[in-house]
């Protein structure tokens, strides 16, 4: 199943493609070559990439790109990252199953004291008219300017609604009830400063100035309707900084995402997506069947700030995080053997007679089918915030996943994980939020129409 995020700029015409075939789901980009001139906008930059024949692609957690062909004389190209670009409008929002970027921005408001529905629809049609341009490459109404000379980069922004929108905006009846507030766990030490909130941005690209400019952008654009609650940075292993495409790291030094649902699970689109059937006509036992009609094609994402205490990590020898985690530390490989992707043999015993796979480790508890068939898409991005007064570094994961219903997906496994998961003596769950993040907008539409215009 082709990434659905992912896109080419239209040919243009004055000329067709240019530069060799590649597969199809694998973006292409085209157009004249730029002259370097003044008045050279980011779009026009784009197009002279398909003047040197650049070939991308992007492959699960990491992206590779290649260099099929030489430029022509005095062309500009951007980069093969630079090029890579993402689509705004479709059925399902970007920025979900859009391959993990660089540089990601995290962002929620709250809506200002009288602003109500009028407001909020006002706002998110900016910000949607924006992210297309931003997404395409083009400069914005009062653009800054950060981002001249850079292509789109894989930029995506997401928009996503919090609990507390529906009473702001007068539509509590339309409130899904898979938006109920999170369940407390044991772990949580959660600051209500730097959770929920009416509105969230997510900001994702594969250059630091092209995300940079879209959170800008998107803070200018709320004005007087909206006032930042929290915002978070975050980071992913660059692409092509790999001899091959592979599963990210995080901070502990752990391959992360191993377990993830896969575009060709036959039941991909069913957990991660609300489906296009209303309500009153789903059952129960469809994930995200009870969401009202506004919300098909839609998500939900769950946030956490999830502070990982390193120090502590790090001094316990390799092979006891390893137990922890249930995995070996240098391929992802589960302990009972095998490669990253092979099926751990949660049986199997050492020669102490002890299970290889500890109960209490990670891999274990975090299973699907240790969950009632629960998952989710994890798709987070690594944070640095400096070192406390204790010089202990304030790092750890901008945990960000995504399913049809957090019930069945997100909800379970924490309260697995809650009860009995080695690895919460290293985490502390600081920050917390979720939002139910509609459909994808039409051309000419916007994010949440259907809801604010219903």
């Amino acid at each position: 199943m082709a990434d659905p995020t992912r896109t080419t700029p239209p040919t243009p015409k004055n000329g067709p493609r240019s530069g060799p075939q590649v597969p199809k789901d694998r973006p292409q980009v085209s157009g004249p070559p730029a002259t370097g001139g003044p008045g050279v906008t980011r779009r026009r930059l784009l197009g002279t990439a398909g003047a040197t024949g650049l070939a991308l692609g992007a492959v699960g957690a990491a992206s590779g790109y290649a260099l099929a062909g030489s430029g022509s004389p005095g062309a500009t190209p951007l980069s093969s990252v630079g090029a890579d670009t993402a689509m705004f409008h479709g059925k399902h929002q970007p920025g979900i199953t859009t391959a993990m970027q660089t540089h990601g921005h995290l962002i929620a408001f709250d809506l200002a004291p009288g602003a109500g529905r009028r407001e909020a629809s006002a706002l998110l049609r900016r910000w949607s008219v924006t992210a297309a341009r931003l997404m395409a490459g083009e400069d914005h109404d009062e653009d800054t300017g950060v981002a001249r000379d850079a292509g789109p980069s894989l930029l995506t922004v997401t928009f996503g609604l919090g609990h507390s929108f529906f009473t702001r905006t007068g539509l509590e009846k339309q409130r899904p009830v898979a938006l109920d507030p999170l369940p407390d766990f044991s772990s949580d030490r959660l600051d209500k400063a730097r959770s929920n909130g009416d509105l969230w941005v997510q900001i994702g690209a594969n250059d630091g100035l092209v995300a940079f400019h879209a959170l800008r952008a998107i803070q200018k654009q709320a004005g007087d309707a909206a006032r930042v609650r929290w915002q978070m940075n975050g980071f992913n292993r660059s692409p092509g900084a790999t001899a091959r495409p592979m599963t990210a790291r995080n901070l502990m030094g752990q391959v992360d995402g191993t377990r993830n649902p896969k575009p060709s699970d036959p039941d991909f689109a069913q957990r991660l997506f609300v489906p296009d059937e209303p309500s009153g006509t789903s059952t129960a036992e469809v994930p995200g069947g009870g969401s009202p009609e506004w919300m098909a094609g839609g998500s939900y994402a769950v946030v956490r700030r999830i502070r990982m205490l390193l120090d502590s990590w790090e001094d316990l020898p390799v092979k006891e995080q390893e137990a922890v985690i249930g995995r070996h530390k240098s391929d992802g490989a589960p302990l009972t053997g095998g490669e990253e992707t092979t099926e751990p043999d949660l049986e199997k015993l050492g020669p102490d007679g002890s299970l290889v796979i500890p109960l209490d480790a990670h891999a274990r508890i975090s299973r699907p089918d240790e969950n009632g068939g629960a998952a989710m898409l994890r798709r987070p991005f690594s944070y640095h915030d400096g070192y406390d007064a204790k010089g202990a570094p304030d790092a750890g994961l901008l945990f960000v996943c995504w399913q049809a219903d957090p019930a069945r997906g997100f909800v379970p496994v924490q309260r697995k994980l809650d009860r009995g998961d080695a690895l919460s003596r290293f985490i502390r769950h600081e920050s917390s939020g979720l939002f139910a993040v509609p459909g994808g907008a039409e051309r000419g539409g916007y994010v949440g129409q259907p809801l604010l215009e219903g």
